[in-house]
């Protein structure tokens, strides 16, 4: 490891052992606060504040999915100074607020279907803001099991076929999309912000055309988070509509597909004969 790798990791061990300034973190390691902000987002992909706001909302996560905790001691134990702070800036990132997200999503109100498309069975599920989840396979006791184990406290409701005013359009234009058709698809992407912004940037890659891991990580200007983009990818759970298919390896290899490599391939030869 070279010494400006060291340097960088020295920052990255201070911001996980606590909550130093941006001065403070180039003080400790002898260069400027720029150079040690653009050197970081770089090596990292995300900049020190967003490290560790990340790292922080990880352990309120954790805290609030293991329980023993109260919500404001799991606040205030994750770091947050009041809950306030994560109420305007971490419930977004959480999907719904901590007290909800550690009751298993109790109080969210989740429309769902199982229905038939193109490419096999489907799980399509969506909260008031647009569609949480499109979940490939063959079983449909285990696509209804893992929606459960997300929201295990959520008020699920089941819609046969999406047969309904409010999920029923939105179950056919997710059809349209795993059919290859262009269809408008309100969605609600639950993760973290750097995922979102992998996941945007990958709606951005026209249908027909793939991008290697690096290529994506250095188009959101962190060249060196080709791992994260490709973690980022392996956690959407927006099959299609997120068309994380269209990322590849630098070499042109597949890579990996949460779906399965022989649905990515096949995906891929479809868009490019369309």
């Amino acid at each position: 490891m070279d010494k400006s790798a060291k340097k960088l990791e020295r920052v990255r061990e201070l911001l996980d052992g606590g909550e130093p300034s941006l001065a403070e973190l180039a003080a400790a390691v002898g260069i400027s606060a720029s150079h040690l902000q653009r050197r970081f987002s770089a090596r990292y992909g995300l900049s020190p504040a967003e490290y560790l706001a990340q790292r922080k909302l990880g352990t309120l996560k954790e805290a609030l999915r293991r329980g023993g905790h109260d919500v404001s001691a799991a606040l205030y134990d994750a770091g947050y100074g009041s809950p306030s702070r994560v109420y305007e800036a971490g419930a977004a990132r959480l999907g719904m607020t901590p007290a909800r997200y550690r009751a298993g999503g109790a109080g969210e109100d989740i429309r769902w279907s199982l229905i038939d498309t193109a490419l096999g069975r489907v799980l399509v599920a969506t909260t008031e803001r647009g569609i949480c989840a499109v979940e490939l396979g063959d079983d449909d006791a285990a696509l209804e099991a893992g929606l459960r184990a997300e929201f295990p406290k959520a008020h699920l409701q089941r819609v046969d076929a999406g047969r309904d005013e409010f999920l029923g359009p939105r179950v056919r234009a997710v059809a349209d999309v795993l059919a290859g058709k262009r269809a408008q698809v309100d969605i609600d992407m639950l993760g973290t912000a750097f995922q979102k912004k992998v996941w945007d940037a990958l709606m951005k890659i026209p249908k027909g055309e793939t991008r290697s891991y690096a290529e994506v990580a250095a188009s959101l200007g962190a060249p060196r988070a080709s791992r994260a983009v490709a973690s980022a990818c392996a956690h959407n759970r927006l099959a299609i509509v997120v068309p994380c298919h269209r990322v590849v390896r630098g070499d042109g290899s597949l890579g990996g597909y949460r779906w399965g490599l022989p649905l990515k391939e096949r995906l891929l030869q479809r868009e490019r004969a369309a």
